[in-house]
């Protein structure tokens, strides 16, 4: 009897373990390809605890003749379901399929059988313990798993395996839990339960098992259906999917599926994010680049020879590592980072400027958009006060700001934060970039901001005589009324989910 209720105990803490990480793997898969992560995570965490409600409730019709073999059964098809909730998902992305409707159903249906198993265990264990200490045990195994789950996903199971193998390999582990009462209760199970149980448990190991041994292949298969490119570089860190392709002369990084350049013509982005913003400063010695860990706006600062040092921060190590050894980017950055001038930290903006001591001549700000909360941060007026806060008395600032075309009010957020942050003079102006569309940028000054006649280094686009043609703003996207946004109002993330969702 001792042995069974350890069994017992065992399939709570699986269960609770398991339970929570297929939460977090819809939630976090939907973060990827639609960027809201509030949105995601909030609906994940709704729907997921009101099935589990309709699941327990359920399972007032469960007889106690079959209650086993029952739980069993909700078991082989949660390891199922929830196993393959990841390769389900990324096959909807890849299809075309509805994404979202998707993602809340298999939340729906995780969520109803989660709801049955504490239940239905409670009732397995009546006989080993009393109503009070049934409850305790099981209730705090349960949370006790579920903690474990939260602390190993993003230290361990992200980055080590990334949400397509990870979600596989909780099914099988979640399958452990039919094996083990299906091997320990054979005899109490009807014979003829027993065949479609063992079928079923065969079935979903095979399953599970076999989508585990080509996840590389699946994954390749359908990244390739994702983009059209050649793919030369495919990675998952603890922070993002980076993808680099190649087309004839074409070499593109993705980010999460989002791209963030194309060889062709990223030199029009990063002189207008980089040039502009040296002519107004007469000698720059040392720049702080929050972001830019492709190396390509570190090699637009390296042509200017005043420039004593560059401190790139940037939280993703792998992206400046395929930035100084990737054979493609290196070549297009022109080994940036190599240079003895550049300095590379890998951490968070955010705190990064926070325990800064540090004053730069220049602050470039080439941060992804602000689509999801912990982005949005970074285009609060309480970031761009720190940012004000590290440049020396004539110090300017200069960011990227989204696209005033796409999402317009999203841009002019942006403009309007940095005005709002105490910067004697800010200018907005925008650029055509084939690969991105219409692209805007702000530069904000401390004190002077006018052009200087210093050397400008060889370009391709950018030169002083264009600038007054990139600071004109057609009446539609002209529109300056956005609000100021902060770390308790992200207006700008809002702004930038409402102008996005008719082009994504």
């Amino acid at each position: 009897m001792l042995r069974e209720s350890h069994i017992l105990l065992f399939s709570i803490f699986i269960a609770g373990l398991c339970s929570i990480i297929y939460e977090l793997l819809i939630a976090t898969t939907g973060s990827y390809f639609l960027g809201d992560s509030i949105t995601q995570f909030s609906l994940t965490i709704g729907v997921y605890m009101a099935t589990m409600g309709i699941g327990s409730y359920l399972s007032r019709w469960v007889s106690e003749q079959t209650l086993l073999a029952q739980f069993i059964a909700y078991e082989l098809v949660l390891a199922l379901v929830g196993g393959s909730c990841v390769p389900v998902l990324y096959f909807s992305y890849a299809q075309d399929l509805p994404f979202q409707f998707i993602s809340i159903l298999l939340t729906a249906v995780i969520g109803v059988l989660v709801g049955l198993e504490i239940p239905l265990l409670s009732r397995l264990m009546e006989k080993h313990y009393s109503l009070k200490a049934n409850l305790s045990n099981v209730l705090s195994i349960d949370y006790f798993g579920a903690l474990i789950a939260t602390l190993v996903f993003p230290l361990a199971l992200l980055p080590w395996l990334g949400v397509f193998k990870t979600s596989l390999l909780f099914g099988l582990l979640n399958l452990s839990i039919a094996l083990t009462l299906l091997w320990y209760f054979f005899q109490q199970i009807d014979s003829r339960l027993r065949f479609y149980l063992r079928t079923a448990l065969v079935f979903a190991f095979l399953t599970l098992l076999g989508l585990m041994l080509f996840s590389n292949h699946l994954n390749d298969k359908w990244n390739e259906s994702v983009f059209d490119e050649r793919i030369v570089h495919s990675q998952q860190t603890p922070y993002q999917q980076l993808i680099m392709t190649k087309n004839k002369n074409d070499i593109r990084l993705y980010l999460n599926g989002g791209l963030q350049f194309s060889s062709i013509d990223e030199y029009r982005y990063h002189e207008s994010l980089i040039h502009p913003a040296m002519q107004r400063h007469h000698n720059v010695k040392s720049v702080l680049l929050l972001g830019g860990g492709d190396g390509l706006a570190t090699r637009e600062l390296l042509n200017y020879p005043q420039v004593q040092s560059i401190t790139v921060v940037d939280l993703d190590p792998a992206v400046a590592n395929l930035a100084k050894h990737n054979v493609y980017l290196s070549q297009l950055n022109k080994q940036s980072f190599l240079n003895d001038k550049v300095e590379i930290l890998h951490l968070d903006a955010f705190v990064y400027l926070s325990d800064a001591q540090q004053y730069f001549d220049l602050i470039v700000i080439d941060l992804p958009d602000p689509k999801t909360i912990s982005l949005a941060r970074l285009y609060s007026k309480q970031f761009y006060q720190m940012v004000k806060s590290r440049l020396t008395a004539n110090g300017i600032m200069v960011t990227q700001a989204t696209s005033p075309f796409f999402a317009t009010k999203a841009f002019w957020s942006i403009h309007n934060t940095i005005a709002d942050s105490g910067f004697k003079k800010v200018i907005p102006y925008h650029v055509d970039i084939p690969s991105f569309g219409d692209w805007g940028f702000v530069i904000a000054c401390k004190a002077r901001c006018k052009q200087t006649t210093q050397h400008l280094p060889d370009t391709r686009f950018y030169t002083p005589e264009l600038e007054p043609a990139l600071m004109i703003f057609p009446a539609d996207i002209n529109t300056r009324d956005s609000k100021v946004s902060s770390l308790d109002k992200p207006h700008v993330l809002y702004y930038y989910l409402e102008g996005w969702k008719y082009w994504n």
